[in-house]
This record gives structure tokens, C-alpha cells and sequence, in this order.
């Protein structure tokens, strides 16, 4: 039988096509059927349920390309369960894990795992990257070809860089083959070394190991390098520096297929943050100098940043409540993507289709999933959302397992008061 539910009274907003209008939309059998301003003008007729979004905005629902979702593995501080709880109140309809599990997805066997999961959690889209690199070990490729086929949406080592340079080259001229997307994580290792925040005056105050800046445009700049000898698609994760983001802008201008993201805490946060050793702070790249975050604004303002990905992170307790230099890198960020994307709308840096699109358009355009628009036939995987409601960020609301967000307390506005995925109601208010 045909389900028919009708949202009435919207702000229909479409960052893939610029729409933004007050009006209606119908969704048929999980799918959009129409929308536009007038289509329920002689009622809403024959539908099982009639939704009246009051004014607020309902857009595509968020797609978040960077999670960790530790399942299989380290479900105490995470699982697919609670990771898509958290989802679906955050407003995300779709998200792609990183393959640093264990096992690592460098298999067939835990790609069908955690797809199997999913289908049985029957609650957000739930993808998978596969790792680049056999164990992360840096050295010996995986079968990509294989791995795309069965559903893995692109390849990288996850939270580490890959170092080798001609297993990179290699890794490229193979992904060009199948037109696969390889991603990385840009630091150069050895420069890290025993760092744990940004290197400079705060690091010095506070006595910590400092993480130089340039070590994420250096190893930015020789991956540009080599993707201009072998072609193919390149996507650098969670872009922190002026340098590395003008690095970006330049191989764009230069003609490379290069696309690059960042995390909200990159344009919400500075080095600052860290205060009195807070390891809620600590995170990899680790926060920056206040110019660093500037660029990070200006890089989304003007295309250079194609997508914000929360980089959602999970640590239990006994994992982040320890002496700084020993804490683990990382934050959790499902829930607080979209108040934090809406931040640049309020303050004036974004208009609010193009901070939406960084979140469903273009991160569902890289990743090459039919979704993140509101058109005929599209899944009908949708937010409902308050733009403007003023709320405070409260750690003991969210669902996720695990609590490290350095955001707690932070005054925000943005509300999600509807998630659904292929018209399935996964989050409501009222619920």
C-alpha cells in the first residue's frame, strides 16, 4: 500500500538548487513525490499523515563523511546502535565511518558486517570507507577495486597519514583506474613526534609539546605533487592552516581534482580552547592560533573548503580524563554539526543554503550518493529544523556513548525538531 505524508507550512529549503520558498511537500513510499508552494492548495487530500512544520526549515537531511563509529571493536566507547541514535538527533540522515576498527575494514568480511548491522538498526544510512593501506601499515595496498564494489565509498588510512610516497603514487594511478577517491589524513609524522596541541606561545605556557603548523601543509604539498603526475581524485580531511588551505586553493586553480574538508571545531574553536589542560580540546590536527582559524572561515566563504564533516570521535572516560600528553586525540560531533554550520549563517560568513550545502549537497556530490537534495523521486531523507532557536549545548542530552565535546555549555542557535530517512520519522521532539 501507498504511505502518503504531507509537510505543510515549510520553509523548503534546497541548497543544490538554490530553493528557498515557503511551501509543501509530499513524500510517497519513502520517496519525495512533489513539493513547491502551491501543491496542497485544494488540501492535503488522501495522505495517512500531515506533518505542519509551523514556518520552520526542512532541507535534506545532513550527510556527515567523517565518523567513527568504533563498531566492530571498541563498542564501549561507541556502536552503530548509538552512534545513529546520535545521528538522527543531530539532523544526520547519512554517515561514512573510517576504517580504523578492529578489525579494520581492509576486508570484505567487516564491510558486510557493518552493513548487516545497519540494516538491522534500520535507523540512518550508514557507509563505509575502506582502508588504503592492509592493516594501516602503510605499505601494501588493498584490493580497492573489490572492496568499491562490494560498498566502500572511497579509501583512506583513517587517522594516519600515508608517509610512503610511492605507495601514494601507486595508490592514485590505481584508484584513477576505477575512478575511486582516495583520502588523506595530511601530517607529516615525524613532525608530530611527541607534540599533543598547536605549537606556539599557548604550548609554551602550558609546558605541552608543540605540533607545528607546517606539518600539515608539507605533507598537503607532496601529495599535491604527486597527484599532478598521476592523475586521479584526491580529498584532504579536516584542513586546519592558512598554508595548507592556500596550498588547496592553488591546486583548484591549477586545474588538480582536489577537494578537501574541515571540522566544525576548526572555525568554532583556537588553541585557547585547551585553557588549563582540558583534553575535551585535544584533537588531531589540534586546534589553532586564531589566524589559522580565521583562514578556516575565509576557506569556506570562497569554495576552497568544499564540506564540514564533524570528525566524530568517541573516548570513554578513562580514555580523555587523564594527564593531558596521555589523553587521546579526538571529540565527539553528530550532534552539535549542525548548531556550529548554522554559526557561520548567524555570523554572517555564510548564507544559509551555501553553510547547508557543506553539509548534504557536497559531501553527498564527493562521495557519489543520490541524496542530500530536495527533488521528485529523491530519497526522502529530511531535517526539519529551527534555525533560530537559542539553546545552550548540554553533554548530558546527548545520545552518543561517549561524552568528550568541549562544547558543553556553549550558547548556540539551531534546533533539529524532525530527522527522517526515506520518510521514516528516526527523531522527533515529540518522541
Amino acid at each position: 500500500m501507498t504511505k502518503r505524508t504531507a509537510y505543510i507550512n515549510a520553509r523548503l529549503l534546497d541548497p543544490a538548487s538554490g530553493l528557498d520558498q515557503i511551501g509543501s511537500l509530499l513524500v510517497e513510499d519513502g520517496k519525495i513525490a512533489d513539493f513547491g508552494p502551491g501543491i496542497f492548495n485544494g488540501g492535503a487530500g488522501s495522505v495517512d499523515q500531515t506533518v505542519d512544520c509551523g514556518g520552520m526549515c526542512l532541507s535534506p537531511g545532513l550527510f556527515d563523511m567523517r565518523v567513527q563509529v568504533r563498531e566492530p571493536g571498541e563498542e564501549h566507547k561507541e556502536s552503530i546502535a548509538s552512534a545513529s541514535q546520535a545521528a538522527a538527533a543531530g539532523g544526520v540522515t547519512a554517515i561514512c565511518c573510517l576504517p580504523n576498527t578492529e578489525p579494520v575494514i581492509d576486508d570484505v568480511s567487516v564491510l558486510e558486517f557493518i552493513a548487516r548491522r545497519a540494516r538491522e538498526i534500520k535507523s540512518v544510512k550508514l557507509f563505509c570507507y575502506g582502508t588504503l593501506t592492509r592493516k594501516l601499515e602503510g605499505r601494501e595496498l588493498t584490493e580497492m577495486a573489490l572492496l568499491s564494489e562490494t560498498g566502500a565509498l572511497a579509501f583512506t588510512d583513517g587517522v594516519k597519514a600515508l608517509r610512503d610516497p610511492l605507495v601514494l603514487r601507486r595508490a592514485l594511478s590505481y584508484a584513477r583506474t576505477f575512478d575511486i577517491l582516495i583520502v588523506q589524513h595530511p601530517e607529516e609524522e615525524s613532525l608530530v613526534d611527541d607534540g599533543v596541541m598547536n605549537e606556539g606561545e599557548v604550548a609554551t605556557r602550558l609546558g605541552l609539546a608543540g605540533i607545528p603548523a607546517i606539518a600539515e601543509v608539507l605533507i598537503l604539498e607532496r601529495d599535491l605533487r604527486i597527484l599532478s603526475l598521476t592523475g586521479g581524485r584526491y580529498h584532504a580531511a579536516h584542513l586546519s592552516t592558512a598554508s595548507a588551505i592556500d596550498a588547496v586553493r592553488k591546486a583548484k586553480r591549477d586545474g588538480l581534482n582536489v577537494t578537501c574538508d574541515t571540522a566544525p571545531h576548526y572555525f568554532a574553536l583556537n588553541e585557547t580552547a585547551v585553557g588549563d589542560y582540558r583534553t575535551f580540546a585535544k584533537v588531531s590536527p589540534p586546534l589553532r592560533g586564531e589566524a589559522d582559524r580565521r583562514a578556516v572561515v575565509e576557506g569556506l566563504a570562497d569554495g576552497t573548503i568544499d564540506v564540514i564533516a564533524s570528525d566524530h570521535a568517541p573516548h570513554d572516560e578513562d580514555s580523555k580524563r587523564l594527564p593531558f600528553a596521555q589523553a587521546e586525540f579526538g571529540i565527539i560531533g553528530l550532534e552539535t554539526l549542525l548548531p556550529l554550520t548554522l554559526e557561520l549563517y548567524h555570523n554572517g560568513n555564510l548564507s544559509l543554503l551555501d553553510a547547508l550545502a557543506k553539509v548534504t549537497s557536497a559531501p553527498a556530490d564527493l562521495l557519489r550518493r543520490p541524496f542530500g537534495r530536495i527533488q521528485k523521486g529523491a530519497p526522502a531523507d529530511l531535517l526539519l529544523f529551527d534555525p533560530d532557536k537559542p539553546r545552550q549545548i548540554d553533554e548530558n542530552m546527548f545520545r552518543s556513548k561517549s561524552k568528550n565535546s568541549p562544547f558543553d555549555k556553549r550558547p548556540v542557535q539551531g534546533c533539529v525538531i524532525r530527522t527522517v530517512v526515506e520518510g521514516r520519522t528516526i527523531y522527533s521532539v515529540e518522541a
